[in-house]
């Protein structure tokens, strides 16, 4: 075997230096695509109450739009995760929509609602219309994360990391 020639280790240098110069340009790119998010859809939700809440009336504020059902056991599994979010981050801006999927009876809904004291703002899409607006949801739970701006900053398909959740929330809200 051969000991590397001054040359030799220095085009390896150059190689390896490329590789991390490659590495960093992508992660780079990844993050500006990812913070220029699409927008979220231009909904109105239709709370138990029959009170309708479009969804531009809470820009300013950074929204959670859960979709969800009463038969999806790990939505029953994180909603008082999500209810504990809620009230975490309430106060600094945080509002919460939980969409129960249209297959989900409404005295289900009204009933899950009630007895677990829900905070946040619960509605219904009989027709799925808010679902097929979020690009068409049909897996639950599936959370959208909204900045202040009205851009979809993450979409949670399965129950999130409450850990890495609770931080991204921490930026959004900051910002």
């Amino acid at each position: 075997m051969q000991a590397p020639t001054p040359s030799t280790s220095r085009k390896s240098l150059y190689l390896k230096l490329l590789g991390l110069a490659a590495v960093i340009i992508l992660g780079v790119v990844g993050t500006l695509s990812m913070s220029s998010s699409k927008s979220a859809p231009d909904v109105t939700f239709t709370d138990l109450q029959g009170k309708q809440i479009p969804l531009s009336s809470l820009r300013g504020k950074v929204v959670m739009v859960n979709f969800w059902a009463t038969s999806c056991t790990t939505c029953v599994k994180e909603m008082p995760q999500m209810v504990e979010t809620y009230e975490r981050y309430n106060a600094r801006g945080l509002d919460f929509v939980a969409v129960a999927m249209s297959y989900d009876p409404p005295n289900y809904v009204l009933n899950f609602t009630e007895t677990r004291k829900l905070p946040f703002t619960v509605a219904l899409d009989p027709q799925d219309q808010l679902a097929k607006a979020f690009g068409d949801v049909k897996l639950t739970p599936t959370t959208f994360l909204i900045d202040k701006e009205g851009k979809i900053i993450k979409r949670y398909v399965g129950e999130p990391d409450f850990a890495a959740l609770h931080q991204l929330l921490e930026t959004a809200l900051a910002g």
